[in-house]
């Protein structure tokens, strides 16, 4: 999604990297938290981007928020993740199933953040899984002015659309002035 703007690599280039606890109670936190370790570990002059990402639900309470990958528990699956969901939605109408993917991206340097954004995409949470596509929750999420889940888009008009490309357009236009 960043384009060839920029030279990336991810944390599998580093095996040695201790890994993080997501400890906050909001995705700035967690973000935030990942990008300043990862930045101080990776020392000056590497510019780190974390993120994370999340379901919120109104219907429960914003839930599964920022334990969406851990909603069944630590060692869950997308598909036990779904399944939880889908049960606790259990007789909620349609128009109750208001959701929205949130994320937060947060930019370090040096263990110091520099700068977060924010994106969040706003949908509802069907009935049943649909599509092959995508991880986690997308085969359950439709976003607002789609008649597919985000499984079933396809990743480029997902990327179009998503949270995290939300997030990613003013965190790309803040590198680019800053690079």
């Amino acid at each position: 999604m960043l384009g060839d703007a920029f030279t990336l690599e991810d944390l599998t280039a580093h095996p040695d990297f201790p890994e993080i606890e997501e400890h906050g109670t909001t995705f700035e936190e967690n973000a935030t938290l990942k990008a300043a370790a990862a930045s101080q570990w990776l020392g000056h002059g590497v510019l780190v981007l974390a993120d994370d990402s999340g379901l919120a639900v109104d219907a429960l309470g914003g839930a599964p928020g920022v334990r969406s990958a851990r909603f069944a528990g630590s060692k869950a699956t997308d598909a036990d993740n779904i399944a939880l969901l889908l049960n606790r939605l259990q007789g909620v109408p349609g128009p109750e199933r208001t959701a929205r993917f949130h994320c937060v991206i947060a930019i370090a340097e040096a263990g110091r953040v520099l700068a977060t954004f924010e994106g969040r995409c706003e949908g509802t949470i069907l009935e049943a899984p649909r599509g092959e596509g995508g991880f986690g929750y997308d085969p359950v999420f439709q976003p607002v002015g789609s008649t597919l889940s985000f499984a079933e888009l396809g990743p480029e008009a997902k990327n179009a659309i998503s949270h995290r490309a939300k997030a990613l357009q003013p965190a790309l236009a803040w590198l680019k002035r800053k690079v």
